[in-house]
């Protein structure tokens, strides 16, 4: 593929993403890409075969073009440190009232009954989840977290996550609701000096 292809390929990718987001996966139609692509129909079919191919591809784009958390972390960070800034970014993200992907990505489990790589949802928790226990492993070790299970402390803390993202798309979480119940749960984790 040519540089002129793949750039076309990301635009339509970029802009299906954006329509995605807007109107979610249920809603959103080839033609709804197409229109605001301003590309022939044939210009978009040749790189998408329906809607579902077109999510999928907009959500492995997303994860090769994510920004790297790690590039986020200062060389002396504790491990207190880099899990409060894990947790400000999904903040961050959660408490976006601008369109996202959230919406889009369970609407397309639910249609799709999908398993495997194809499972975006499970795929991005199971990262996270792996990243944060591995993290309070090594605060553990360090003596900055309590002496706990790591695997379910992360599991807890991701589900909470979990729950504010989709409850933030649902009913209001404000950044007062989103601190009481993240602090509720780091006072089991964080041991205090």
């Amino acid at each position: 593929m040519g540089l002129k292809s793949i750039n076309k390929k990301n635009f339509i990718l970029e802009t299906a993403r954006d329509i995605f987001a807007k109107k979610g996966y249920s809603n959103t139609t080839m033609k709804d890409i197409v229109l605001a692509c301003d590309v022939s129909r044939g210009g978009v079919y040749l790189y998408f075969t329906d809607v579902k191919d077109l999510f999928e591809a907009v959500m492995e784009y997303d994860l090769e073009n994510d920004e790297d958390f790690s590039s986020k972390i200062s060389e002396d960070a504790t491990f207190a440190d880099v899990l409060a800034l894990f947790i400000k970014e999904e903040k961050k993200a959660i408490l976006n009232k601008k369109p996202s992907l959230s919406v889009a990505k369970y609407e397309y489990y639910f249609e799709n009954k999908v398993s495997g790589k194809k499972n975006f949802i499970k795929n991005e928790f199971d990262t996270k989840l792996y990243v944060v226990e591995e993290l309070i492993k090594e605060g553990i070790d360090a003596g900055e977290f309590y002496d706990i299970d790591a695997s379910r402390a992360a599991s807890n803390l991701l589900y909470v996550l979990e729950g504010l993202k989709v409850s933030a798309r649902t009913r209001n979480v404000t950044e007062a609701t989103f601190d009481e119940e993240i602090m509720y749960v780091m006072q089991g984790i964080i041991a205090e000096e």
